[in-house]
C-alpha cells in the first residue's frame, strides 16, 4: 500500500533559483542543515546533476540510495530513494520524492510530493513513519524558502 504526502510553500524567488537549489545535490549542505532523519547527502555522482545521478543519505534509521528519475528545469525534479532500514530485517521503505516548481505571479509555488511504500512487517508503525516523512518535508521546505529568498535578493533581476 502506498501513502502520499503532499506539502506546499510559496517562495519569493525566481523559479530557476528555487529549482537550482533543489537540484544541486552537491550543495544541500549549504542550505539544508542536518537534523532528525536527514544527516546529509553524500556519495553524489559527479556534476552536473541529471537523470541517473545517484547519491546516498545515511541516518540513524537507515540508508537511502537515491537516483534522480526526472529532471525538467525549472519545473520538476524527482528522486527515487529507497531506504534500507536498520535493522535490515525491518525491510526497505520505498520512497519517491517529486519537487514541482512553478511561477505564481511574483512568487514561486513549490509542491513536494512523497510517495511511500512501507513494508507490511512494520505496518503498525505507518502513522509514525508517515509523520516523520511529513515533518521532514515541512522542515526541508522551510529551509528552502529561507535560503532561496536570501539568495534571490542577491540575484540580478
Amino acid at each position: 500500500m502506498t501513502t502520499t504526502i503532499e506539502r506546499h510553500i510559496e517562495i519569493e524567488a525566481a523559479p530557476e533559483v528555487v529549482f537550482d537549489l533543489v537540484a544541486d545535490l552537491h550543495g544541500y549542505g549549504r542550505w539544508l542543515p542536518s537534523a532528525g532523519d536527514y544527516e546529509g547527502t553524500s556519495e553524489v555522482s559527479p556534476p552536473p546533476v541529471a537523470v541517473g545521478t545517484t547519491y546516498v543519505e545515511h541516518s540513524r534509521r537507515g540508508v537511502r540510495h537515491g537516483r534522480v528519475i526526472a529532471f525538467e528545469r525549472p519545473a520538476r525534479v524527482a528522486f527515487r530513494q529507497p531506504m534500507t532500514l536498520r535493522p535490515r530485517v525491518a525491510g526497505t521503505i520505498d520512497s519517491t520524492v517529486t519537487m514541482a516548481v512553478g511561477s505564481n505571479g511574483d512568487r514561486t509555488h513549490v509542491t513536494r510530493t512523497v510517495e511511500l511504500g512501507i513494508p507490511r512487517r512494520i505496518g503498525l508503525l505507518r502513522p509514525v513513519i508517515v509523520g516523520r516523512y511529513a515533518r521532514e518535508s515541512e522542515r526541508m521546505l522551510r529551509a528552502l524558502k529561507s535560503h532561496a529568498e536570501a539568495v534571490g535578493m542577491t540575484e540580478p533581476p
